[in-house]
């Protein structure tokens, strides 16, 4: 059985091939450790190997975590699984990010509670690029994302960063590239734009199993789980 380090650096080494391909500095993607039902042990052996950005899918999962990690004070935590409104005031104290914001209502929530606790929150917008019922996510050119795009300039406690997506399942991750190459244009198509308090920085598409493609279309964060932690186990 591999190592986490051995693992960090497979990870790695894919990253700066994918990059070489397309010319791109692979210092300008961010590795996301996902650490949904791993163990804190195992989420500090990768904070030890020089990771310290993490993706946590769901609130209360997190929230019973977060007091044995707060040392690792370098840690980022950002919330990347659907959240939902009543759950938006306690996903505000505990992550850094949302990275899931999938309406203007959620986004007005996270607004509100970021405000009371005195905080700015960076968020992403999620964005369901295959049209899959079975998935989160704003449908790209909908009145949805042009309504959540006009609401959030008006909401001074989050910062709107970029889009986030999911893309339909494929076996051959070559699959993918059609729906990541549609965000990255949707993405600069928002840019372009400029909207008030809308940034566009952030791309965050590609996981295990395809995000060296990600990465040759234009992605900014990778959110890697098994090829980091290996295959979790099932939910009872």
């Amino acid at each position: 059985m591999s190592s986490i380090n051995d693992n960090v650096a497979r990870v790695r080494d894919r990253m700066s091939q994918a990059a070489a391909r397309v010319r791109r500095d692979p210092a300008t993607v961010v590795l996301m450790a996902v650490s949904k039902v791993v163990e804190p042990a195992r989420i500090r052996q990768v904070y030890e190997a020089g990771i310290h950005v993490f993706g946590e899918n769901r609130v209360q999962e997190f929230a019973d975590k977060a007091s044995v990690l707060k040392d690792l004070t370098q840690a980022e935590w950002h919330l990347i699984g659907h959240l939902q409104t009543n759950k938006a005031k306690k996903a505000v104290e505990i992550f850094h990010a949302v990275d899931s914001v999938d309406s203007l209502r959620l986004a007005q929530k996270i607004d509100q509670a970021a405000k009371q606790l005195g905080k700015t929150v960076p968020v992403l917008i999620e964005v369901n690029v295959g049209g899959e019922e079975s998935k989160s996510g704003v449908p790209a050119d909908s009145l949805e994302l042009e309504e959540l795009l006009q609401g959030a300039q008006q909401l001074s406690s989050i910062q709107v960063r970029g889009l986030m997506t999911i893309p339909p399942f494929t076996e051959d991750p070559q699959g993918a590239r059609p729906h990541f190459r549609m965000l990255r244009e949707l993405r600069d198509e928002i840019g372009a734009r400029k909207l008030p308090g809308i940034s566009m920085d952030v791309l965050s598409m590609g996981m295990s199993h395809d995000f060296e493609v990600a990465i040759e279309e234009g992605s900014t964060c990778v959110r890697v789980g098994t090829a980091i932690f290996g295959e979790r186990p099932k939910r009872q």
